[in-house]
């Protein structure tokens, strides 16, 4: 097979360094829509690439080539991947496999259960007040979902600071942010490279949800104080929130508290902070292209491999 095969794994080394860019200076909504795409189709891609060489592999082995009407002596000849290689890939392909469908079977579950939680949570306008002295909030999804705020963080906050918490965590179920998460992180199940975008991901619904919250207030900078304030309240989670929250990948201000350090090593909370106290980000045209250019790229590159089989299958068909 040629060159085309192995572009998709060549752009899962190299694309993940423009993950944490992409995050931080495109505006967030946009962000989290071109890295989530970014982890799907590079993961997808990269599987068929490894699947595609591994099947390069099985038709040189007699008895199989023998099922499909394929030559086995003609493939190791016309075939110009290494038998090393396809084995490797199939490897790969095996681990691959087996790690995104025991993602998405525990993701499956999960779901099921913060439906069932939040079926069991009557509530009127959807909010759901636990009486629990650990600060703590988070987004439950659900048919319909529930905002979950205990009373340690109603305390902590003063009113206008509960509304910027309140819209920031509908921001979660209105938008479907643990649907991007579930997919981002699916795609770094099929390929580990690719597990920036799906920690980049988990950073923009954040900011998506905090600029959400500036959008009901218009007030940046009481939502940063109160982001930063609603971080440092929170020592101790809820079991509920462990298991829904951290599991779904929407934890409460608990899984968003950072890291001391300068900026550029600084964890979630002081990049929030920082980029609510700046003016709000732009679409960035040149990063949305870049991203565009990748994942069509890596497409096309997949089309041109899965063509390249079928024209070396029939080229070793017997006759």
């Amino acid at each position: 097979m040629r060159i085309a095969v192995y572009i998709p794994l060549l752009l899962s080394l190299v694309a993940p360094l423009a993950a944490r860019p992409l995050a931080e200076r495109c505006e967030p909504r946009l962000a989290t829509w071109l890295l989530t795409a970014a982890a799907l189709v590079l993961g997808t891609a990269s599987t068929v690439s490894l699947g595609l060489l591994a099947v390069t592999g099985l038709i040189r082995i007699p008895q199989l080539a023998a099922l499909g009407h394929w030559s086995a002596h003609s493939a190791q000849h016309d075939d110009p991947a290494q038998l090393s290689v396809a084995l490797v890939a199939g490897l790969l392909l095996g681990a691959a496999v087996l790690t995104a469908a025991r993602m998405l079977w525990r993701r499956a579950r999960t779901l099921a259960a913060a439906a069932l939680d939040a079926a069991c949570m009557p509530t009127r306008d959807g909010t759901v007040i636990v009486d629990d002295e650990a600060p703590d909030a988070y987004a439950l999804p659900g048919l319909p979902g529930r905002i979950v705020v205990s009373t340690g963080m109603l305390h902590t906050l003063d009113e206008t600071e509960r509304t910027i918490l309140l819209a920031h965590e509908r921001a979660h179920l209105t938008a479907h942010h643990y649907a991007f998460v579930a997919l981002a992180q699916l795609g770094a199940c099929a390929n580990p490279l690719l597990r920036p975008f799906a920690t980049a991901v988990a950073y923009t619904i954040e900011r998506w949800a905090d600029e959400n919250a500036v959008r009901a207030t218009g007030d940046r900078r009481r939502v940063a104080r109160t982001v930063g304030k609603a971080a440092l309240a929170a020592h101790q989670v809820p079991a509920l929130a462990r298991a829904a929250g951290a599991a779904l990948g929407i934890l409460g201000v608990r899984g968003l508290r950072g890291r001391r350090g300068p900026l550029a090593s600084a964890g979630p909370v002081p990049r929030r902070v920082a980029a609510l106290l700046a003016p709000p980000l732009g679409r960035h045209p040149a990063l949305t292209a870049g991203t565009a250019l990748v994942l069509g790229t890596a497409i096309l590159a997949t089309a041109e491999a899965t063509h390249d089989l079928h024209v070396l299958l029939e080229t070793i068909g017997v006759r």
